[in-house]
């Protein structure tokens, strides 16, 4: 065990975001998401929700500055009636770890599929909101 690193990130976890380096993507996705068939690199975090995760994970992980919009969410499916109250959520978690103001990128649903295709890894959580899926690209330590 060590100390300071929550224990919703697992040693996995902390592993695949110590190997991520500068302009990889992690996928945190929900529960209804396709996670397995869509990654080489598949890390379990059952049981868990994505705003606990990402706050946990932001603490390690720098978001890249040096493109428009490092952080990309699923678009709603259009003629669907829900609108995700999560991503406000996200946006409150963000601010906390990076004040200078970061822009999301509003995916449409097979677009964000075969980003994550290429992402670096995906962690696969119990979140019950839809439309909760985010990419997250690492940037640099400075």
């Amino acid at each position: 065990m060590l100390k300071g690193i929550p224990s919703i990130i697992s040693p996995d976890l902390m592993k695949i975001l110590m190997e991520m380096g500068h302009g990889d993507e992690i996928v945190l996705a929900d529960g209804n998401f396709p996670s397995a068939s869509h990654t080489q690199r598949l890390i379990r975090c059952d049981g868990h929700g994505i705003p606990e995760l990402l706050e946990a994970i932001l603490k390690f992980l720098p978001i890249d500055t040096y493109v428009e919009k490092p952080i990309a969410l699923m678009k709603v499916v259009p003629g669907d009636p829900i609108q995700p109250t999560i991503w406000e959520e996200y946006e409150e978690i963000i601010q906390k770890e990076h004040p200078t103001s970061v822009t999301f990128n509003y995916m449409e649903r097979f677009e964000f599929y075969e980003r994550t295709r290429k992402a670096f890894a995906v962690v696969a959580t119990g979140e019950k909101a839809q439309y909760a899926n985010i990419i997250l690209k690492k940037g640099v330590v400075k």
